[in-house]
């Protein structure tokens, strides 16, 4: 007799640290293979936006989890990258500044802030059928995802790609932007919560001698290796 329980479409969790190209490959892989693409960092950077808002201190614990409490964010799909409300209030536009980028870092140290974002985030991809990207992915918020991989590559080369993306409105010099990215490595590498690590069973993909192209096509191998016939269609 076939199992009348629904099968959970499957889930596919892209981990690595700042600039290695997460959000890129994760909406290519979404695309390709017709999933949700839930991209985490924008849910911190949200949050993290709405604190500078406030003038709440990043290091401030107890006031970050109260401004929490009284928070919602949505991920809506879009043409080519999510929509993301805070509030009700559409701040795609708002939230890829450094400044915010930096904070969002600062406010993801808290074990509490990331328990509830890992509340959040699990909410969203329940029903699998989603390429989520993140620090944690893999290894806290969907441990059982069917496809792991962790992105990376070398710091010079992410600090140079974000250098790049950030475009010359910034006003920021390729070092300085290598050694905030240096930094972020460390707070995230060294958090005592949910520290960024590969996952055990994680796909290692380093993309420092990658172009784009290359990188999304390694990506898009290893789906189809992990899910075999259901890659091309999960």
């Amino acid at each position: 007799m076939a199992d009348p329980r629904p099968q959970r479409r499957p889930i596919i969790a892209i981990d690595g640290p700042a600039g290695a190209g997460k959000s890129t490959i994760a909406r290519r892989l979404a695309r390709h293979f017709g999933l949700l693409n839930l991209e985490t960092g924008a849910m911190y950077r949200a949050f993290a936006l709405k604190a500078l808002r406030l003038k709440i201190s990043l290091g401030d614990g107890p006031a970050l989890e109260r401004l929490a409490a009284e928070t919602s964010i949505r991920l809506e799909p879009g043409e080519e990258e999510n929509r993301v409300l805070l509030d009700g209030e559409d701040v795609t536009g708002l939230i890829r500044n450094p400044a915010v980028t930096d904070a969002a870092s600062q406010v993801s140290v808290h074990p509490r802030i990331r328990a509830w974002m890992v509340g959040l985030q699990q909410q969203l991809g329940a029903a699998g059928g989603v390429v989520m990207e993140g620090r944690d992915i893999g290894t806290i918020v969907f441990p059982n995802a069917e496809v792991k991989i962790f992105l990376d590559a070398a710091p010079e080369v992410r600090g140079l790609r974000r250098f790049d993306q950030l475009g010359p409105a910034h006003n920021a010099q390729p070092e300085e932007v290598i050694r905030d990215l240096r930094a972020r490595d460390e707070r995230d590498r060294n958090r005592p919560d949910s520290p960024l690590h590969p996952a055990p069973n994680a796909v290692l993909l380093d993309s420092t001698h990658m172009t784009l192209e290359e990188a999304v096509a390694a990506a898009q191998a290893i789906v189809i290796a992990k899910l075999g016939s259901a890659g091309s269609q999960p």
